[in-house]
């Protein structure tokens, strides 16, 4: 089924999210109650909810989204090449920068969204915000009353559980095991927010979030058996 599929009709994305408020003190006394009831299953006797903070950019009701990175396929004939492209700043603005691109560029019923994890993370994730940002859902993400093969969304994890549900793999496993060139990346998921609010490199985060997506792009053309993308066809634009 795969590989009926048009590259040309998915757009690849993923996202960086960070907790919505530099410092746990800067919540209000009402959002700090809600906050440890949110995360008591997590973070039982281990942490407070003052030293689990750091961590709630996980949770779109106590995060954001600092960038939003996405890749399409463009074919001439035999050649191919991979345009990259980030939507970044202040939320608000990179959300409805984000939904143009889907309301103009991928409206049509062939398009579809593809993400690692995107199904219980970023399409979520997306949604959530745009509400909370008073954004009115576009088709691809409003996903009320579709049956599950009407939803437009493509998750490389849940392709590689082949039907486990209990099966869990990141992406930075998945390239490995898969024999895809792993980027120089220098940050992870876990420095995202220190990047964001001590360092105020955004540019580092987008880097981050381009690669991200290219991997995906990349594990998406090894589970259809097909070459994978050289340097020289990705274009960042």
């Amino acid at each position: 089924m795969l590989h009926k599929i048009n590259l040309e009709h998915i757009l690849f994305l993923d996202i960086e999210t960070v907790p919505e408020y530099e410092g746990y003190s800067q919540m209000s006394d009402e959002k700090k109650e809600l906050w440890a009831g949110k995360t008591a299953y997590k973070r039982q006797e281990d942490f407070t909810p003052e030293e689990f903070y750091d961590r709630a950019g996980i949770w779109a009701e106590f995060g954001k989204i600092v960038c939003i990175s996405v890749g399409y396929f463009n074919t001439k004939g035999a050649m191919r090449n991979f345009r990259v492209t980030t939507f970044f700043g202040e939320e608000d603005t990179l959300l409805k920068e984000f939904k143009n691109l889907l309301t103009t560029h991928f409206a049509s019923p062939k398009y579809v969204l593809c993400a690692h994890n995107g199904k219980e993370f970023d399409f979520p994730y997306i949604a959530r915000r745009m509400v909370i940002n008073r954004i009115d859902l576009p088709p691809k993400l409003n996903l009320f009353g579709k049956k599950p093969w009407e939803v437009p969304h493509i998750d490389t994890m849940e392709l590689w559980k082949f039907g486990d549900f209990k099966h869990y793999t990141s992406l930075k496993l998945m390239t490995n095991v898969l024999g895809i060139p792993s980027p120089k990346e220098d940050i992870d998921g876990s420095m995202v927010r220190d990047v964001f609010y001590i360092d105020n490199d955004i540019d580092r985060i987008v880097k981050y979030c381009e690669l991200d997506v290219i991997a995906i792009a990349q594990v998406f053309l090894r589970l259809r058996n097909e070459e994978l993308l050289d340097a020289d066809e990705i274009k960042r634009v």
